[in-house]
């Protein structure tokens, strides 16, 4: 009996281990999109990964539930202050808290403000860019990659953090 378990737990680990580097590929694959998008200012293509009850809280600490929120504060965004803008992003963390559960931190920077600048209040380092940790909290349901839960938060003055790479 116990020849028997030992191949079925490591057809197990095999399975997993397989599911997992095909989800960690489907969540970058998702983050390279919205850095594709946000930088052709295509709003429905950034929300397209973004749940129907998602929340998001934003760099001014504003709050807003749903994907249709979502999407309008970007519209809103990519038509005014973030207009041409560019945006990096480089993972710090990604982490499975269960196979259909993953949490991703990221740096991002958007350069290439207009003379207005970023929004009241957000920072800027030394170069002009608006440097963010965003957290993406995304679950998997019916074989699809959301995100659920978004939140950035402005890194501030003194703060350090790698340069983009």
């Amino acid at each position: 009996m116990k020849t028997a378990v030992v191949p079925l737990v490591l057809l197990f680990a095999t399975l997993s281990a397989g599911q997992t580097k095909s989800d960690q590929a489907a969540i970058r694959n998702i983050l390279q999109e919205e850095v594709a998008t946000w930088n052709k200012g295509d709003t429905d293509g950034y929300s397209r990964h973004f749940a129907a009850d998602g929340t998001f809280t934003n760099i001014l600490g504003m709050f807003f539930t749903g994907h249709q929120a979502f999407r309008d504060r970007h519209e809103e965004i990519f038509t005014g202050m973030f207009r041409g803008t560019i945006l990096r992003q480089e993972v710090v963390s990604l982490k499975f808290v269960r196979p259909d559960v993953a949490v991703v931190e990221t740096l991002t920077w958007i350069s290439g403000f207009s003379k207005a600048g970023p929004p009241p209040g957000a920072h800027t380092d030394g170069n002009g860019r608006l440097r963010t940790r965003l957290l993406q909290v995304m679950a998997k349901n019916g074989g699809e990659w959301k995100i659920v839960t978004y939140h950035n938060v402005d890194l501030k003055p003194g703060v350090s953090a790698p340069d983009p790479q």
